[in-house]
């Protein structure tokens, strides 16, 4: 038999029509999105960790942020190599997850199993909406934001993807489904990507024929003159999380990079402080000033692109597909690059839960 004729059909997508009033907004607001946009911006993919337990839907392990395979496979090799260490009820237990630690450490593991929980290293192209004018989609009116809202340096709210359960047969909204059902042919072209990639890309067209659009995230991109924008962050839930974290690095991470304020300084010291307690002068005080003048406008409404010190910063509404096949969410591709190689992470950990620091992995080996 044939790869093609071994793929199944494409799944059917359920479509459930708005009835509440806000969901009826939101549906308004993604058509209107949807007929001002030109096209696509597709960045790349990200990598996560996915798990399922018995038959259950695959879960959302490792956020799917990651810019390659192994990032997402080294957190997956610490997060057993912690759960050996501190939550192993017994013997047994700990030399599974020990196993899956050392396969980590040697292979390019995309799937495995331990104990009665199956790993999937789990493959998302990301994609953002373009405009009438060739820019990046900004959050829409109706994006959610928080009823109050912290500037601190410091959030506590929740992370992209924590508890996501993958179910590609959740009912849709209208758009939600024209979405997906648009984003299905979604694969590689053009020159500037290597064949491999391109193989790759129209292979999985054919193994993973169905699509899960995760929820939407936002991000900052930035650029200087009429450069190309670049990714400034990671994903964030809302948009008042993106901005928070543009705040914070105009006020407390730019101003330690320019040498304006001493890496050593306490974690309180930021642009805004030194400001208001006054003292500097000349060139540092013009910089710490545009800074705040900045942070200022961010925090006075709702922006979504501010330009300081020659360089423009967007919040940009960002998207996620995941391809998906009979087996479930799509892996990592054998073109898909990774920018460094599987290694030990941590020390040794014996089956009793010790941990020998001394001991280094050559000595062992040569003993």
């Amino acid at each position: 038999m044939s790869e093609e004729s071994a793929v199944p059909a494409e799944r059917p997508v359920v479509v459930r029509l708005p009835v509440e009033p806000v969901e009826s907004a939101v549906e308004a607001d993604a058509l209107d999105a949807a007929v001002r946009s030109t096209g696509i911006a597709v960045r790349g993919p990200l990598f996560g960790v996915a798990t399922q337990t018995g038959g259950e839907r695959w879960r959302v392990f490792i956020a799917v942020t990651h810019g390659c395979p192994q990032q997402a496979r080294d957190e997956l090799n610490s997060a057993l190599w912690f759960r050996a260490k501190d939550a192993a009820k017994d013997r047994a237990e700990r030399r599974a997850l020990l196993a899956a630690v050392a396969r980590l450490e040697a292979e390019n593991v995309t799937d495995l199993t331990v104990l009665d929980t199956r790993y999937r290293v789990v493959r998302a192209d990301e994609y953002a909406n373009l405009d009438t004018h060739g820019g990046l989609e900004t959050p829409r009116p109706t994006d959610p934001e928080p009823l109050t809202r912290d500037w601190s340096h410091v959030s506590n709210r929740p992370k992209v993807d924590d508890g996501l359960v993958l179910d590609p047969d959740a009912p849709l909204s209208p758009m939600q489904a024209s979405e997906r059902l648009a984003m299905r042919s979604l694969a590689y072209s053009g020159a500037r990507f290597p064949k491999a990639m391109l193989r790759d890309s129209a292979r999985a067209l054919r193994t993973h024929p169905d699509i899960f659009l995760m929820p939407t995230a936002f991000t900052i991109v930035e650029r200087s003159g009429d450069g190309p924008w670049s990714v400034g962050s990671r994903l964030h839930t809302t948009p008042h999380e993106a901005r928070r974290a543009l705040d914070s690095s105009l006020t407390w991470m730019s101003p330690r990079e320019r040498g304006l304020i001493p890496l050593e300084a306490g974690g309180d010291v930021d642009a805004r402080s030194l400001v208001a307690e006054g003292g500097r002068t000349g060139a540092e005080a013009a910089e710490l000033t545009a800074l705040v003048r900045a942070s200022d406008e961010l925090r006075a409404g709702r922006l979504n692109q501010i330009e300081v010190h020659g360089t423009a910063f967007r919040i940009v509404r960002t998207r996620r597909l995941v391809r998906w096949g009979p087996d479930g969410p799509e892996s990592a591709r054998p073109s898909d690059v990774s920018m460094t190689t599987p290694m030990a992470l941590h020390p040794r950990l014996d089956e009793d839960g010790v941990v020998h620091f001394s001991d280094s992995r050559q000595e062992e080996a040569a003993s």
